[in-house]
């Protein structure tokens, strides 16, 4: 199996490639820090809703619905106010439909490459990013921190590993969720009827006309359930819809069948990511979003109990850690 990793552009902006044997990956540093393409090369597979030559500008200047996008914190918070620990932050109301803030800051930022390279078995990059007073964002979210997002690439498909770091000398929030972007197609021969899409989805979260929680659940429709249970069609419905994430045989994951081609695409996220956001671009076939989310949406302004909604923090000196996969199954 050939691997490698290299510098290289994407669409004119300065990438990390990562290549082993029939599968490609590639890195955008400089805009979030972003996975902005997983291909099968031999079978002509392209997982990831991937920006075009004449949508990069409209990508850097909003990245949030290609790639896998990191969101930190995550979501909507209601007019922009962010209480924690004593105190209130305030972030700029950025959703003007809602009257909210809406995906945090790292998604927009720079981000520096620590180290990439390959070895007999995998290629592989690690991005960072170190927030500290001199970063623009410490203006709203004043905590000290640093960020590493590791990818690799081998027969097992694309592995993630995030590490999160408290580098300062108080408690600071752990709220973080990827938007990632999947298509649907993948396969350039089959169409958006041809699939179908599994999630361990638990409850479903009630919103409000603010898309924020009222701490209520409602009750799953027939086809939410075969969402869990069976699969569905992705575009079946317009989906901004919020859920309680429930693992499902140890494991907690969306899994994305192609009938014609016989193959599925699994997102394994892994157990600590608590909710999960699916969005569907108001039911427009030709991608979705199925986002593994920490925490529920506008956490810190709900009254549940912190391990219910995912409201996890982080003593000076502590790490959170998880990883999340990328492969495919026949």
């Amino acid at each position: 199996m050939s691997i490698s990793a290299f510098e290289g552009q994407y669409e004119g902006e300065a990438a990390i490639w990562l290549k082993a044997g029939r599968y490609e990956a590639a890195v955008l540093p400089g805009i979030g820090g972003n996975l902005i393409c997983f291909r099968d090369t031999e079978s002509g597979y392209r997982f990831l809703h991937e920006p075009g030559a004449g949508e990069m500008e409209a990508f850097k200047q909003n990245p949030g619905i290609h790639g896998i996008p990191v969101l930190f914190p995550p979501n909507r918070y209601e007019d922009g106010k962010f209480p924690w620990n004593g105190q209130t932050y305030q972030f700029p109301v950025n959703e003007a439909a809602t009257g909210n803030h809406l995906h945090g800051f790292l998604h927009t930022a720079a981000w520096e490459v620590e180290e990439f390279g390959s070895g007999t078995g995998e290629s592989f990059v690690t991005v960072m990013i170190k927030v500290d007073e001199n970063h623009p964002s410490y203006q709203y979210l004043p905590h000290k921190y640093t960020i590493k997002l590791r990818y690799s690439l081998g027969e097992g498909g694309l592995s993630q590993q995030l590490l999160v770091h408290n580098d300062g000398d108080d408690i600071m929030p752990c709220l973080l969720a990827f938007h990632t972007a999947v298509n649907a197609p993948f396969a350039l021969g089959s169409s958006a009827q041809d699939y179908r899409v599994k999630l361990t989805i638990g409850e479903r979260w009630e919103l409000n006309d603010r898309m924020l929680p009222t701490g209520a659940y409602q009750e799953l429709q027939p086809q939410e359930v075969e969402l869990r249970d069976e699969g569905v069609y992705p575009f079946y419905a317009a989906m901004d819809n919020h859920y309680t994430a429930a693992a499902q045989n140890g494991r907690n994951r969306m899994e994305l069948t192609d009938s014609k081609e016989g193959v599925t695409l699994v997102y394994d996220v892994g157990t600590s990511y608590k909710q999960w956001m699916i969005w569907n671009n108001f039911a427009t076939e030709g991608f979705f979003c199925p986002e593994p989310q920490i925490n529920l949406v506008n956490a810190p302004n709900v009254d549940l109990p912190a391990d219910e909604i995912g409201l996890f923090s982080l003593q000076p000196g502590e790490y959170w850690e998880e990883r999340s996969r990328l492969y495919v199954k026949a």
